[in-house]
């Protein structure tokens, strides 16, 4: 399913924001900014974009995506998006 999870911690709300995992559409991928890296200590990948969440959620809405849910956990904001 076209679901996507993008996340930002809060402390950081101007950026960086993760926007997918290894799995995500790449060309989506690159409409957003976002790179794939591998942080040090974790054995998957994830996209990061350095824009804010904000400009993120603007771009999938254009893309046509819609908010499905958002929550905080932690220091951590979520926001989940679903694509018919």
């Amino acid at each position: 399913m076209p679901y996507i999870l993008i996340t930002c911690a809060i402390r950081l709300m101007t950026g960086p924001t993760y926007v997918g995992d290894e799995y995500s559409d790449p060309d989506l991928m690159e409409k957003l900014g976002a790179k794939l890296i591998k942080q040090p200590g974790n054995n998957y990948s994830e996209w990061k974009c350095e824009e804010p969440p904000r400009v993120i959620l603007d771009k999938l809405d254009v893309e046509g995506f819609t908010l499905v849910s958002s929550t905080g956990i932690g220091q951590t904001c979520i926001w989940t998006l679903y694509k018919s």
